[in-house]
């Protein structure tokens, strides 16, 4: 799958630890999928359970987490089943977890209809539980599992404890199968915050001044007083300053320091690096220093550029820089390293899933070095050709302009300006990654032509099939192309923008992106034209020539406003 596309995370719970034999059966069923990555398979001897957790397309996680619980409900008796933790099926629970380009609510949808087609395909009652809960009281994981497996008997045939789908008298399927928990939620971060101390009670005074609980009220308001208490009998409580987190304090005798044990439940709320400055200050107000970071597990991308982000704009420094950049200021700023090395593409879901990709797929053309990929580009293959190249020249012209707009934002004398560079830099990044995903797109299409035209032509029915396949796989190569001149013609706008307001000393760069971006859309412009001129459908080919003729025009026009301002500055320093 293409690392653009909406990206969901499952991490499946197995009543299976101790028998690797039957969860790589399972984990088989996951790896089959083609628009699935399986990332971790934890399993856990004396909880008898394995954690899995894989990622992919939402239809791909979907179908992938079916048959798994297909798969798991073949292997695994429940009935035989022992284990320290509290487990109510062969596959205990499932949640489903937005990672990127999907929504928590379009998640919880995808969930009831995977609770539903499991219920119905595979006669297994399943509850909905977090986001996906049909009852208020099954939002809570516990209130569905409670009794556990024991308890099916009487839960199943009583209204106000069935499950949401399946529900029916316990029978040997069940007492196999058990019931599955399904639901989503949002992305849940578990991180440890290290402390230059080695006082438990220091670090559990600081976990307990942010997270959202807090920590109970005292007579008098000191830490020794009796705990006072509400009408209930309950210890009334002080919240902390962070919502939807849970923290601890521990000591870990493998680094010899005290750490703030934190899973942060909803990063829309709490952001990590909001979390990190106020366990800083919290630190701080107790005489302790926060030195650094520890991940547990995997993050997605998002939370790291944006601490990335928010880092720089504490420095007036622009946040159009690569996404590389922005995540290195976020490993430095949060101390990510601290304890051992922090590799992003060992530790971001999205560069794992692009790793696997590109390891079954083949290295992606914007991959390669610059002398490589001219040299792919010289073989006698016809792609990557003329349309690939006019996206990297598109992507090249936004890479001036955002230069331009970098330089100046760290202009000596211009502080005073630094959002309004770095606000047309953050533009700048978007095209050039937009035409940077172009690059092998256009040669992916190239490539579904040949495909196309390879298909069997036997039969009348397959020589309409092939020719309906080459029509529409023409019709794609046009309209890339067609992309790429839209595209770039935005690169005018910065250009324009940096030559005239920018850095003086870099107008010519400013320029040469001009130059590039003419070159991207004329240059697209012929292979839109050439690939149209196959089409059957005329109609819809003369549309896509017009549609280029006008770009290519307009393109013409900017590059020689911007070369005009572009020239009167030089001569103006040249005075």
């Amino acid at each position: 799958m293409k690392s653009n596309q909406p990206i969901v995370e499952c991490v499946p719970n197995f009543s299976e630890g101790r028998d690797m034999g039957i969860i790589r059966q399972i984990t088989n069923e996951i790896e089959k999928h083609e628009e699935v990555r399986l990332l971790n398979v934890d399993p856990g001897e004396a909880t008898n359970r394995t954690v899995v957790t894989f990622v992919g397309s939402p239809q791909g996680v979907v179908d992938a987490a079916f048959d798994a619980v297909r798969k798991a409900g073949e292997l695994i008796d429940m009935s035989k089943h022992h284990g320290a933790h509290p487990r109510m099926g062969a596959t205990d629970v499932l949640p489903l977890i937005p990672v990127s380009g999907i929504t928590i609510e379009e998640c919880a949808e995808l969930a009831r209809q995977l609770a539903r087609r499991i219920a119905d395909k595979l006669a297994i009652p399943c509850y909905c539980y977090e986001a996906s809960a049909l009852k208020p009281e099954h939002k809570n994981l516990a209130v569905c599992r409670a009794g556990e497996y024991e308890a099916l008997p009487d839960k199943l045939i009583d209204p106000n404890r069935q499950p949401d789908y399946g529900a029916r008298p316990f029978d040997e399927r069940i007492a196999r199968t058990g019931c599955t928990v399904v639901g989503a939620r949002d992305f849940l971060i578990a991180v440890n915050f290290n402390l230059n101390t080695t006082s438990t009670r220091r670090a559990n005074a600081i976990a307990f001044d942010v997270r959202e609980k807090g920590r109970p009220l005292r007579e008098g308001g000191t830490l020794t007083g009796k705990i006072l208490k509400d009408a209930d009998g309950k210890a009334l409580m002080q919240p902390g300053t962070l919502k939807c987190t849970k923290a601890i304090g521990w000591f870990i005798d493998e680094y010899g320091i005290a750490q703030v044990s934190m899973n942060m439940t909803n990063l829309h709320v709490t952001p990590l690096h909001v979390a990190f400055d106020e366990v800083c200050r919290a630190a701080a107000v107790r005489g302790v220093r926060v030195t650094g970071t520890e991940i547990v597990g995997l993050i997605p991308k998002q939370t790291l550029i944006d601490a990335g982000k928010y880092y720089l704009e504490k420095q007036h420094r622009s946040t159009g820089i690569p996404e590389a950049d922005i995540i290195k200021i976020a490993i430095k700023s949060m101390g990510l390293d601290d304890l051992k090395p922090f590799n992003p593409r060992e530790k971001v879901i999205e560069y794992l899933m692009e790793d696997a990709e590109d390891k079954s797929n083949g290295k992606p053309l914007i991959d390669l070095t610059v002398k490589a990929f001219a040299e792919e580009t010289s073989r006698e293959s016809p792609a990557p050709g003329g349309g690939t190249i006019a996206a990297y020249m598109g992507a090249l012209a936004a890479a001036l302009g955002t230069m331009v707009a970098n330089l100046s934002s760290h202009k000596r004398g211009w502080d005073d300006r630094w959002q309004e560079f770095s606000e047309w830099a953050d533009k700048g990044q978007q095209l050039m990654t937009e035409l940077l995903q172009l690059v092998d797109e256009d040669t992916a299409a190239f490539n579904a032509i040949m495909a196309a035209f390879g298909l069997p032509k036997g039969t009348e029915e397959e020589r309409f099939a092939r020719a309906d396949a080459i029509e529409r796989a023409t019709r794609y190569a046009a309209e890339v192309p067609l992309r790429t001149m839209q595209t770039s013609i935005r690169s005018f706008e910065l250009c324009r923008a940096m030559a005239e307001k920018g850095n003086p000393a870099s107008v010519s760069d400013a320029g040469v992106g001009a130059l590039a971006a003419r070159a991207a859309v004329l240059g697209a412009c012929l292979n839109v034209k050439i690939n149209a001129s196959q089409l059957k459908e005329r109609a819809v080919a003369e549309s896509l020539v017009t549609q280029a003729n006008e770009l290519a025009a307009s393109a013409q026009r900017l590059e020689q406003s911007i070369m005009e301002i572009v020239e009167k500055k030089i001569e103006k320093q040249g005075a």
